[in-house]
């Protein structure tokens, strides 16, 4: 039976603000590293750079969601992919 490959992505926040609706901070998966800001109020998560976006941002609005009430500013968190980055 072969294992499925899996990436640890790394969460980091750095600001979190209650009457904005937004937290933001930064997540690392193997070589790539983005910034992000979750306007959870509006349902929105921006990624930058643009690079490999599209392979973090569903897992990462994901884990936002499900952890949301236990993220902290200065917090470091991880979560795991179900893919090989």
């Amino acid at each position: 039976m072969s294992r499925l490959p899996n990436t640890t992505a790394h969460v980091r926040v750095y600001f979190q603000s209650w009457e904005q609706g937004l937290l933001a901070g930064e997540v690392e998966a193997s070589r790539f590293r983005w910034t992000f800001q979750w306007h959870f109020l509006r349902g929105e998560l921006e990624v930058e750079p643009s690079l490999g976006r599209t392979l973090i941002k569903d897992p990462l609005n994901r884990f936002l969601v499900q952890k949301d009430y236990q993220l902290e500013p200065g917090g470091d968190y991880s979560f795991t992919i179900r893919s090989q980055f």
